[in-house]
């Protein structure tokens, strides 16, 4: 947690922050107001637009408690004092002002609202992946803006992180979609149907997605068997 690992994009390369506790290089001076806001908001603390590579677009539907819960594992961990390389960014895409110009035609905050025509376990994984687990940051395609294209959301992405191929995870839309425990051997533990396994940063995805309540990775396969786009990018 302490920041630093490269993210090479077509605008050039965005580093992570430091988000262990430490009082100078990390997150330890945040207040939970301010957490809170940096992740629904996309403004720090001092009051700077973030970069959309920081997905604020999608915790913005994150819940109090959620949010809560977040923080006081993160201030749990041990103070890294660490400083992380500043973003190596092209003009003029390394003035971050314009973010503000960004977030105004791109963003707006949202919380997440469940769907009453669909049942608890498609709105719970509703929430995971348009929220907390921002699939569609990487498997929906950007706007001519870089915003997430929600008309296809989930659809796939000819140009993801890193210049990977990420493929659309939609079932709704796939020629041959995959069944429930296809999606659920996939959470689990990274396998499609065809036995071969996730390599690349999907392979590290899984690490997380293996992690997670059964009720949970069920919730997920539940919503990617058909979902519904988010409101907003």
């Amino acid at each position: 947690m302490s920041g630093g690992v490269a993210l090479a994009t077509d605008f050039g390369t965005f580093y992570p922050p430091n988000i262990t506790p430490d009082n100078v290089h990390g997150i330890g001076f945040w207040s939970q107001t301010e957490f809170n806001h940096a992740m629904r908001h996309g403004i720090s603390p001092d009051g700077d637009p973030y970069y959309p590579s920081f997905p604020y677009t999608s915790y913005t539907r994150m819940t109090d408690a959620d949010l809560g819960d977040l923080k006081a594992y993160l201030d749990s961990l041990p103070a890294i004092g660490k400083a992380t390389p500043e973003h190596d960014l092209g003009f003029p895409f390394n003035l971050r002002y314009g973010l503000h110009l960004w977030q105004w035609l791109n963003f707006t905050p949202e919380t997440f609202l469940p769907n009453s025509h669909q049942s608890a376990a498609w709105n719970r994984g509703a929430y995971i992946v348009t929220g907390p687990g921002h699939c569609g940051e990487c498997h929906s395609p950007r706007t001519l803006t870089m915003a997430m294209d929600t008309g296809v959301h989930l659809q796939g992405n000819e140009a993801g992180p890193d210049g990977e191929q990420v493929p659309g995870i939609d079932m709704s839309k796939r020629n041959q979609p995959w069944l429930l425990d296809d999606l659920l051997f996939a959470i689990q533990i990274g396998m499609t149907p065809d036995g071969d396994f996730f390599g690349g940063s999907m392979a590290e995805v899984v690490e997380n997605t293996s992690q997670l309540t059964a009720a949970d990775q069920h919730a997920i396969a539940t919503y990617l068997a058909n979902p519904e786009p988010p409101s907003n990018p």
